[in-house]
């Protein structure tokens, strides 16, 4: 390969930057043979989560921010489209690579397929089997249309051969959230944020809720308050609140009633919120990526979702799945406490803090290969 290949590197909500950061700087390693762009869509902006996310990581400002901004779903797929084009004309990358499965991901797919740019997708073959969420149609329309297929585990290259994937297209290289994990730990070991929220190690409960089928209803997200407020009578339950919760819990006085039960606190920087996984007696989420982070660490997790598009957390890992519509979450939650205490963290295959430097094999091969 002659030349430093252009490769543009695009993200558009908070999980996305974890995923982009380390084969940012795995790129950056190889001037000689690398050009990354790095490009914000802005999707979800908002300062306490996303700029601390690149005050933490110590990464540089993006090369282009979109600033889209959040909206509908068909409305903000197709701003990010209109503002990407001419990004894509002015760079004319070798490849654009997209990660997980937002709005963004599947919008700059479209964007880069249509103009004859190749395109990388990491975080693929993840499927939950669940048409009604939007993250589900996001995976499966970016994996049809990819170049190169990067995925995390051997049950992802699964479901990619089952939908008629070459193999040649399909590359496994591991789990990149455990690098961004891995590389800041040991800032995390350090941060004071436990006794900041006058926390004790091991006594409390870290909770994280977002998505629209939890939160978007008030009932639900009444019932997912109430839950968590039964846990807080064994011991502290924890709950950064994401700004798409907040407006829901400030609008309605019956859920900020609710919610002055829990230790609420605003969106954390990625190393507090880790310290705060690392010194949780259990964690209780939502999340994708949050499921990933507590099997790799061995903190049990309760998923309040009715599936998963992660099954190696709950196979190989510290997970499970629990509906809060039909099981109480204090006595899962104590349930998992007493499985996991004391028990090594799993060790799941390549999930090992060296994904980027497989991403930019991976990278290499496909682009000698053409």
């Amino acid at each position: 390969m002659s030349g430093a290949r252009t490769i543009g590197l695009l993200a558009g909500a908070r999980p996305n930057y974890m995923k982009v950061f380390p084969l940012l700087r795995a790129l950056e390693r190889a001037p000689e043979r690398w050009r990354p762009v790095l490009i914000h869509t802005g999707q979800h902006y908002d300062a306490a989560m996303s700029d601390v996310f690149f005050e933490d990581f110590g990464v540089r400002p993006p090369d282009h921010f979109l600033g889209v901004g959040s909206g509908p779903h068909g409305a903000q797929t197709g701003r990010v489209m209109i503002a990407l084009e001419p990004v894509l004309e002015r760079e004319r990358p070798d490849w654009l690579v997209v990660v997980g499965d937002v709005n963004s991901t599947v919008a700059g797919a479209l964007t880069a397929v249509k103009m004859g740019i190749r395109v990388a997708h990491l975080e693929a073959g993840l499927r939950s089997g669940d048409r009604s969420m939007p993250e589900e149609i996001n995976r499966c329309a970016t994996d049809a249309i990819a170049d190169l297929l990067l995925t995390p585990s051997e049950d992802a290259d699964a479901h990619l051969r089952r939908e008629g994937v070459p193999p040649e297209r399909i590359a496994r290289v591991g789990n990149i959230m455990i690098d961004s994990l891995v590389f800041l730990l040991p800032r995390a070991k350090a941060s004071p944020v436990l006794d900041r929220l006058d926390l004790a190690e091991g006594d409390y409960v870290l909770a994280t809720l977002h998505r629209p089928s939890n939160v978007d209803d008030p009932a639900r997200l009444g019932r997912l308050l109430d839950q968590l407020a039964e846990a807080a009578g064994a011991r502290p339950v924890v709950l950064p609140m994401h700004p798409r919760t907040r407006r829901l819990v400030d609008d309605a006085p019956a859920l900020r009633r609710r919610a002055r039960r829990l230790c609420c606190v605003e969106p954390l920087g990625y190393v507090d919120f880790l310290r705060l996984q690392l010194g949780a007696a259990a964690v209780v989420t939502d999340s994708g990526g949050i499921q990933e982070e507590t099997s790799f660490l061995g903190i049990p997790c309760l998923t309040a979702r009715p599936n998963t598009e992660r099954p190696i957390t709950i196979e190989q890992g510290t997970n499970r799945l629990v509906d809060p519509d039909g099981e109480r979450l204090a006595p899962a939650i104590e349930a998992a406490i007493a499985q996991y205490h004391g028990q090594p963290a799993p060790a799941i295959p390549l999930w090992d803090g060296q994904t980027a430097p497989r991403v930019v094999a991976a990278l290499e091969r496909a682009t000698e290969a053409s």
